[in-house]
């Protein structure tokens, strides 16, 4: 039963009657404008706290520290401050409590009202921010946009796997990390364009937010609800209706009987997140714990959030480092087209394995530049060819992430669970994956300036862990139905012995023996 939430193409096992309708890609569209707000959100804060007008409103005393002229302060460490960490990484805390909440309503109130809160609580924090006048309105402010974000990330990729068709599973539901990266770009753009104000281009910066938040709020309003929350909420008749539509043809018996079917046994599951934690749920629960810890440990947010403080640390001026940002959010937006017509061509493993290669060679050849530049004193500068060869280098590493663990890191998580607990595992990944970027946001300012260079080979040396533990722990799984993966599970050399003999047939056979 190829139902909700997985992201698979369906070949092998059943093949329901589908055609692609208008309808549906627009549904998808709208909803994947969910991923603009997240985007939009990571490339404005970087750019923001590397404003001057900015620093001197908020934090005098990292300005202070940026202008120091003497030559003696180290360039790793400019901008050291936990309060202005703070300023972008209490978004993440935020969202990772409400993404548990945003699980409740999702299952409850269907998809689309966890789409509509999280647009109009962030739209509220886009104002705050923007008419901010100190720093705890600017903080209360991210709060708000974090807990609209961490509705939007729970229930988007939910909505677009259950509208999907098939064999557009995994490339519509990149559709959401597409629109992250076209989020990121545009933030580069305003910035680099409100930086050229004289006064209060940050506020611009950080109201334009408004406009993402606004497309998915009412893009939302006017979505349908998805045939599988229709029936989890009782409303059979028009689930079917619903489904006729999406699919474009009458002929939905069989896959409305599947999602019928489905939706009994995950009622039978009284506490997802505890049921997660049996034994026979055990490579599930690992791969969708591990993937998004790891997807923060390859050092791409640090490139992300900070790109301009990093620029503007490694000796760019301030037009350099907010250009440059603009070319990373830009190979970013490109790579990630490269993962959507690949990814269900060769599959997931292939992809995770070359970007893992490519991401330890970029980070090794941006930490023995900045080494030969700086050294450990943090005293030095740029000449313009190693700056732009630093910043090829740290391109190629954004590209090999755009089309490996950037759209994995959420489509993995998404498409190895059972109906009865995919609900609790898309919150494990969505708390997983904030509470690591809150952690490496927090802390990254002061890794910078204690590990100095050493910061690339640190992630450098995670992204070596974390390509072994794909090779060895995470199964192929394009192509493959929902309900075979646990064959795919219990033919593998290390997870076959947790999946019991009488859980591999069909998915209905295995839940109602179990439930």
């Amino acid at each position: 039963m190829a139902v909700g939430g997985g992201i698979v193409p369906g070949s092998g096992g059943k093949q329901y009657e589908a055609r692609v309708t208008p309808f549906v890609v627009i549904a998808c569209v709208v909803a994947a404008t969910g991923g603009l707000i997240f985007g939009y959100d990571i490339g404005i804060s970087g750019g923001v706290t590397s404003m001057d007008e900015f620093l001197l409103k908020f934090f005098p005393a990292v300005y202070a520290k940026e202008k120091n002229t003497t030559g003696h302060d180290s360039q790793y460490c400019k901008f050291e401050n936990h309060l202005l960490t703070l300023f972008t990484s209490s978004l993440y805390l935020a969202a990772l409590i409400a993404s548990f909440f945003a699980s409740a309503t999702t299952r409850k109130f269907g998809r689309k009202i966890s789409m509509t809160v999280g647009g109009v609580i962030f739209l509220i924090g886009a104002v705050l921010n923007g008419a901010a006048m100190n720093v705890s309105m600017l903080i209360i402010g991210r709060i708000l946009l974090g807990v609209g974000i961490g509705y939007a990330n729970q229930s988007v990729p939910v909505y677009l796997s259950e509208m999907a068709p098939p064999k557009l599973r995994g490339a519509l539901n990149i559709g959401f990390q597409m629109a992250i990266t076209i989020g990121i770009l545009a933030a580069s753009l305003v910035n680099y364009g409100t930086s050229k104000m004289r006064e209060n281009g940050w506020r611009i910066s950080l109201a334009l937010a408004a406009v993402p938040a606004l497309i998915m709020t009412i893009g939302a309003v006017f979505l349908p609800d998805t045939p599988n929350s229709l029936i989890e909420r009782g409303q059979k008749e028009n689930a079917r209706a619903m489904l006729e539509k999406i699919r474009g043809t009458s002929e939905v018996d069989e896959e409305f009987a599947d999602l019928v079917e489905a939706s009994e046994v995950s009622r039978q599951v009284e506490q997802p997140l505890k049921t997660i934690l049996e034994r026979k749920y055990r490579p599930q629960l690992v791969i969708t714990s591990l993937i998004p810890f790891f997807q923060q440990f390859t050092g791409i947010n640090v490139i992300m959030f900070y790109a301009p403080v990093l620029f503007k640390t490694l000796g760019f001026g301030d037009d350099a480092s907010l250009m440059s940002a603009v070319v990373t959010g830009m190979v970013n937006v490109l790579a990630t087209f490269v993962s959507i017509f690949t990814v269900d061509k060769f599959g997931r493993r292939v992809l995770f394995l070359e970007g893992g290669i490519q991401m330890i060679i970029c980070q090794i050849g941006v930490g023995a530049l900045v080494a030969s530049v700086f050294g450990v004193s943090g005293t030095g500068s740029f000449s313009k060819g190693t700056g732009n060869l630093a910043l090829a280098l740290i391109c190629v590493y954004v590209a090999a992430f755009a089309w490996s663990w950037g759209p994995l890191g959420w489509l993995v998580p998404s498409e190895i669970h059972p109906l009865e607990t995919r609900s609790a595992g898309q919150s494990i990944n969505v708390s997983v994956n904030m509470f690591f970027t809150f952690i490496i946001g927090q802390l990254f300012l002061s890794m910078l300036c204690h590990l100095k260079f050493g910061l690339f080979f640190f992630f450098g040396g995670w992204v070596v862990t974390m390509t072994a533990f794909v090779y060895f722990f995470v199964p192929e799984t394009k192509n493959v139905p929902i309900e075979e993966m646990n064959r795919v599970w219990k033919s593998h050399w290390f997870w076959g012995k947790y999946i019991p003999d009488d859980a591999v047939g069909l998915a209905h056979h295995n839940t109602t023996n179990n439930a």
